[in-house]
């Protein structure tokens, strides 16, 4: 069997089709004079997906025009890639240019989903601290376009899934009187970008009236509050807000309210007399990060009461391998993928000295509010509670309970 045989049997198991043309030529012309094994093919090819996605030279401009063996071909890229990855991300070269044709085209669909189940979250791990989240989906995929989001390898982001049985099945769904309950709605969809579409915030908000024992939270990265200035909203509900700063908004959160935007918000929410919070997650190391979300954290502090917010949630990026091979199977510029990759309880995140380094920054920023609001660390290490709060849970029931205990204790006190 010839190499060029080889070639044509391993590219379908690889990233090749994802590759520009002019990529996908380089690709095999090297391969043929170096004859790559499988797997240097098969990464060769994820590394110039990574290269035209960082923006940065392409893959062609980057080899060099003789090395003295494959071995050593191979070594000179991935060393060069490496170095791109363990080096803060810089988005200069990155501009509103990039994402002029960025616009969704995404149609409406209807399914009937069976009987109103609560689900888990659905990132929930034994291995990491969990506060036990339980979900409500009425909607399946999202209308953003942000490069680090799981639902995309999850559900077809074409296609805006609405369930028509979501109204009377959630009707239906029997909850214990005795217990406390804490709900999202914002993990297969934006909470709230849909408004009242299909009817889903008139279910949701006479469920949260049926049931004072269930916290239902709005988790979303819009400004579409238009539904709860004009309604009357249940004490408990809660609304929260995923925040970032302008650089990761404009370079990552395709198509999501600006930060301001987002801010505004939830300044009229709260005057609205509506409990809020706020999701710092994913916090995403660059150029001068720490520096640019501290000012995000003073521009809260100095917005809101904190006696208001209910919640502020830390956390970062975690990839699982569908989620990776999804954004490289896409055409965009992101910075996502550039940053050093290691093992965290079978998904990939950044290390954990990085990680006490962006979680310590944010919560010492926040020390004024230390003792109004709930602080935690969504879905990390639990090693990493110490060294961030001074503290740390015996389990995830323990954090459950104390989370809910607080944003119980809120409610009352906003009654």
């Amino acid at each position: 069997m010839t190499y060029l045989n080889k070639f044509e049997d391993s590219i379908p198991k690889t990233n090749y089709r994802n590759l520009t043309l002019e990529n996908q030529q380089f690709i095999k012309k090297i391969a043929l004079q170096y004859e790559f094994s499988f797997q240097e093919l098969k990464q060769l090819i994820d590394f110039a997906i990574d290269f035209k996605m960082w923006h940065e030279d392409d893959i062609s401009k980057i080899f060099k025009e003789e090395y003295s063996n494959r071995k050593n071909a191979f070594n000179d890229i991935r060393k060069i890639w490496e170095s791109f990855k363990n080096r803060p991300n810089s988005y200069e070269k990155f501009s509103k240019e990039l994402y002029k044709d960025d616009v969704r085209k995404f149609s409406f669909t209807k399914f009937e989903g069976e009987k109103t189940a609560l689900g888990s979250c659905p990132v929930a791990s034994p291995n990491t601290r969990c506060c036990n989240l339980l979900t409500l989906d009425a909607v399946q995929s999202c209308g953003f376009d942000c490069s680090y989001c799981s639902i995309q390898s999850f559900y077809n982001q074409d296609k805006i899934g609405f369930d028509v049985n979501f109204k009377e099945n959630l009707k239906n769904l029997k909850l214990d009187p005795n217990e406390t309950y804490h709900i999202g709605t914002g993990q297969s969809s934006d909470s709230l970008m849909w408004g009242n579409k299909e009817g889903i915030l008139d279910a949701l908000f006479d469920f949260a009236r049926e049931n004072p024992n269930v916290i239902l939270e709005f988790k979303t990265k819009s400004n579409n509050i238009k539904y709860f200035l004009e309604n009357d909203v249940p004490k408990n509900i809660i609304c929260t807000w995923s925040l970032n700063t302008p650089t990761i908004i404009e370079n990552e959160e395709h198509l999501a309210a600006t930060l301001e935007q987002r801010i505004e918000a939830a300044k009229k929410v709260s005057k609205k007399g509506v409990l809020i919070g706020f999701h710092f997650h994913p916090i995403i190391q660059y150029e001068n990060y720490l520096e640019e979300y501290e000012e995000v954290y003073k521009t809260l502090i100095n917005t809101f009461d904190a006696k208001k917010v209910v919640l502020i949630s830390f956390g970062t990026l975690t990839f699982i391998k569908p989620v990776i091979n999804k954004i490289r199977s896409r055409s965009f510029k992101s910075k996502i993928l550039q940053m050093p990759l290691v093992d965290a309880n079978g998904k990939q995140s950044y290390p954990l000295e990085l990680k006490r380094e962006m979680f310590k920054s944010a919560y010492d920023t926040f020390k004024p509010w230390h003792k109004d609001v709930y602080f935690y660390l969504c879905m990390e290490d639990e090693s990493l509670w110490k060294d961030v709060f001074g503290y740390e849970y015996a389990s995830n029931n323990q954090m459950e309970d104390m989370m809910k205990m607080s944003y119980m204790n809120k409610i009352k006190q906003n009654s």
